[in-house]
């Protein structure tokens, strides 16, 4: 078994920020809040976060019923768009004018109907612990810039259907870190060619690199550089 944690907070809180209430947990050093909320059915309602910045990539899934993970996030600066976690599509793209995203406060409901009910992870970037981008596959190998030594990565191509990879460094104690598993389907492990991790980042390999693709990855630190909300130098974890 492997397993990736983090923490929210040691305890939940409720949240009014938004047009919808929500009870959050929420690690503002990390980056990190778990958040419950009932939708109302319209997309342009907000939710409170409870993060004091604005995530870069909000996990969500009904609870109440079936249906995929979406995994949404934005491109670009003016653009916004969902994968699905459990899935291989390309990604899909949405209005932002439409649905919104993100702020230091909130986010916005996207498509779920009124009564629905849902939990989302909220993931802000945060300096020397958390890294989300994206790069462009030269079909090669090619330095992926962090500014951390990665201990878990997850990516994905997100130009045409592929399935995700996630690697980390207890599954493979050095490189080449070439033990994979797909959240998409539920195989044993495989070994692929992946990634080297390195002290300030990471190198893509094989098809982690295909040549023109555009690939997201979000990535965390085997020993982050972060200090703790009293500003002293003490070192968040992912769990």
């Amino acid at each position: 078994y492997v397993s990736w944690n983090w923490l929210g907070a040691n305890g939940t809180a409720s949240n009014s920020d938004g047009d919808i209430a929500s009870t959050v947990s929420a690690n503002t050093t990390a980056g990190f809040s778990i958040v419950k909320f009932t939708a109302n059915g319209s997309n342009s309602d907000t939710i409170g976060h409870g993060l004091g910045v604005a995530p870069k990539i909000v996990l969500y899934k009904r609870t109440d019923s079936t249906g995929p993970w979406y995994w949404l996030y934005k491109p670009t600066t003016s653009s916004l768009a969902y994968l699905i976690l459990n899935g291989t599509d390309a990604k899909a793209d949405l209005t932002l004018g439409t649905y919104g995203f993100t702020t230091s406060t909130t986010f916005t409901n996207i498509g779920f109907g009124n009564t629905h009910q849902l939990i989302a992870y909220c993931f802000a970037e945060k300096k020397g612990y958390s890294k989300i981008g994206k790069y462009t596959g030269n079909g090669g190998s090619q330095f992926i810039y962090t500014g951390f030594k990665p201990a878990f990565v997850i990516e994905k191509r997100s130009s045409n259907s592929s399935e995700w990879d996630m690697y980390d460094n207890k599954r493979n104690t050095f490189n080449a870190v070439t033990k994979v598993l797909k959240p998409n389907n539920n195989d044993a492990e495989a070994t692929y060619t992946g990634l080297n991790f390195l002290s300030n980042g990471f190198e893509a390999l094989g098809s982690l690199n295909d040549s023109g693709q555009t690939l997201i990855y979000m990535a965390f630190a085997e020993n982050p550089f972060v200090g703790n909300d009293s500003g002293t130098a003490v070192p968040v974890t992912a769990g």
